[in-house]
């Protein structure tokens, strides 16, 4: 791995070496996902489509109309009052503690505060999640309980897990009138009683009333109808629900612009092909764009991976007809189902390695009987002690003679042309994609070259198809790294900023003590998040005390949103950050429409559910040739939390890059 610091063991067993993906069949990756169950699951439990379908059609529903069933309201001028059918006080509980239990309650409490005090640029990405709630009456509480308390909060269920955001609705209504209103009329809308009444406060402008009855007409005309009253030389805007069957007489604003999109899901199983390349495959194949597929996680190339996906624009029966030409380019579909949403990254638990480690041997002289000994100890000690949390080669192209962060660092400094050169700099070998990036970097012709570039190389054929349109230079060079998908743009962002946190992860282990010290940032709570209220700042006394462990130092990923420790490390970081040009940068491109948050990631990272086992990985014997000599390897499972990798791991217990 490459870091300008020195890599770093956690434990001091000797190792071994060995080798691994000699053959994609010896490392399989199988994603595990928020309900802790592998994608490649063949058991009953696995949802058949119509169940699926039925788990989504709730969705759908608490998201159009906000909640299901609710009490009455009485009407009131400027807010609402919460009764039950007989006029008696409302009794229901809205007790978040009891719904969520205190720790998640008082988190969600965080969260939602922490929303109202970020840019409109911040919240886009800012989601909570409160868990699995299998039994449906018990989601519905908390659908209703959380709005109920934070109206400016919109819950998504995700088969049978919530997870709460900014509601987009109450943001563009707060800029029209009060939050104490906004907050007032979501209440009324969440109750969704029909011929109900609300009243916004008096408004002298009739403009201002105007872009209130827009608002309302085109976000929730099916539900309501609006009209202005003037009473004692004041006008109001009084809201009524609509009544059971009672359509509007004309059509609104939100239903001219209704449109449903289609999602469809399933489970990829790829061998030899890289997430990003086997998009573009489908992606050709289908006839949409690259970033009409969602994904929780990127996973390896050389490897047999299994992984959850989805695309939009698809409907099932379309994609099972694409099934056989995918099985000829290496890829499996199966569980294919409708869905309601894309997948977001990092909306997994981890991923399940099986590994086979072949040419198994000592790093000095020992037997077979040693051999395992040698094998138990590495495996036990990285168990208890764990392994520092690097990225992985895979996070950077190791196959590739231009990495992504060199391409992330030219865009962090606004040199366009440079980042469009690393991109499409050629790498080893005599194919098609190599020789129409050679032909670019001789030439500049970049129509040749898109003539020259495979079909399936989406991004490249994207890239060079905005370089022919809009040129070479400077100004070109930008409208073309727009024309990739969003994700993909970033990416190169967060390669470079994940190469910064190796480096850093090193010199914090090479230069401080082997446990919490001053200045260092771990966690505060369970509950994490990417949000600086959940990291706090070891003082003198809590290490004096030894309050903390290293498993719980977090170090950031860089970003204009995150917080750095307070000790020589964040000095280091200040100026790692100058010395690649980067000191006054805010890690936002607006011309990209790029922006790095940043986020904070564990120092330590450790194996879950861990099996190994000796094996004998000597190949079968050929007619009339003597028997091999037999080859010890090891077979070796685990889990691991996501984002966080295996050859990282095995590189702790060997001791060695395998």
């Amino acid at each position: 791995m490459e870091t300008r610091c020195l890599p770093c063991f956690m434990s001091d067993h000797e190792g071994f070496s060995g080798s691994i993906k000699n053959s994609t069949k010896g490392f399989v990756v199988i994603e595990i996902d928020l309900h802790g169950r592998p994608v490649n699951r063949t058991d009953p439990l696995e949802q058949t489509p119509a169940a699926q379908q039925s788990s989504n059609k709730e969705e759908e529903d608490i998201r159009a109309n906000l909640r299901t069933e609710k009490p009455v309201l009485r009407e009131v001028t400027g807010g609402v009052t919460d009764l039950n059918a007989d006029g008696s006080v409302l009794t229901e509980d809205f007790d978040l503690n009891v719904l969520l239990g205190c720790s998640v309650n008082e988190a969600l409490e965080e969260f939602a505060g922490k929303l109202l005090g970020c840019s409109e640029e911040q919240k886009k990405d800012l989601e909570m999640t409160l868990g699995t709630f299998p039994d449906k009456q018990q989601r519905a509480s908390v659908h209703r309980a959380v709005r109920h308390s934070y109206p400016h909060l919109m819950t998504v269920t995700n088969q049978a897990e919530i997870s709460v955001r900014e509601d987009p609705d109450f943001r563009e209504l707060s800029k029209l009138v009060s939050e104490e209103e906004a907050e007032d009329f979501f209440r009324f809308i969440d109750a969704k009683v029909h011929g109900s009444a609300f009243t916004f406060c008096p408004d002298d402008s009739k403009s201002h009333r105007t872009s209130v009855h827009h608002f309302l007409s085109r976000r929730f005309g099916k539900l309501v109808e609006t009209k202005s009253f003037s009473e004692q030389d004041k006008t109001a805007i009084t809201v009524r629900m609509r009544e059971k069957g009672r359509q509007s007489k004309k059509r609104t604003v939100m239903d001219c612009e209704e449109q449903v999109d289609t999602y469809t899901g399933f489970t990829l199983k790829k061998e030899n092909l890289e997430t990003l390349e086997a998009i573009s495959y489908m992606a050709a194949a289908l006839g949409v764009l690259p970033s009409d597929f969602s994904y929780a996680g990127i996973k390896d190339k050389r490897a047999i991976t299994f992984q959850s996906m989805v695309v939009k624009k698809i409907s099932p029966e379309r994609l099972l007809e694409k099934v056989s030409e995918f099985e000829r380019r290496g890829m499996q579909l199966s569980n294919i189902h409708p869905v309601s949403e894309p997948l977001r990254l990092g909306r997994l638990q981890g991923n399940h390695f099986d590994l086979l480690v072949r040419d198994l041997k000592p790093h000095g002289k020992c037997s077979s009987p040693e051999l395992e000994e040698l094998v138990s100890k590495a495996v036990k000690n990285v168990q208890t002690h764990g392994f520092v949390n690097y990225y992985g080669p895979q996070r950077f192209g190791n196959s590739q003679s231009v990495q992504a962060d060199r391409v992330g660092l030219a865009l962090l400094k606004e040199d366009m042309n440079t980042a469009v050169k690393l991109f499409l700099s050629p790498e080893e070998g005599e194919d098609l994609q190599n020789k129409a990036k050679w032909h670019f970097l001789n030439t500049g012709n970049a129509k040749e070259s898109l003539a020259l570039m495979p079909a399936y190389k989406a991004r490249e054929r994207l890239m060079l198809r905005a370089l022919h349109r809009y040129g070479s230079n400077q100004e070109g060079c930008g409208r073309a790294w727009l024309s990739l998908p969003h994700g993909m743009r970033v990416f190169y962002l967060h390669a470079y900023c994940s190469r910064l946190w190796n480096e850093a992860a090193s010199y914090r282990l090479n230069t401080l003590a082997h446990r919490p010290v001053q200045g260092d940032l771990v966690w505060a709570r369970p509950w994490q998040d990417t949000s600086d209220t959940q990291v706090h700042v070891v003082t003198s006394a809590e290490e004096r005390d030894s309050v903390f462990s290293l498993k719980q130092v977090v170090l950031p990923m860089p970003g204009n949103s995150v917080k750095y420790p307070e000790n020589i490390l964040g000095k280091w970081y200040q100026d790692r950050l100058a010395q690649d040009g980067l000191g006054l940068c805010r890690f936002r491109i607006t011309s990209l429409k790029l922006n790095v948050p940043g986020c904070y990631r564990p120092l330590l990272a450790y194996p879950h559910n861990t099996t190994y086992s000796l094996v004998d990985t000597s190949e079968e014997p050929v007619t009339g040739q003597s028997p091999p000599h037999s080859t010890p390897g090891l077979k070796l499972s685990f889990d691991l939390d996501s984002s966080c990798y295996a050859t990282v791991c095995l590189r702790e217990i060997m001791k060695c890059d395998p």
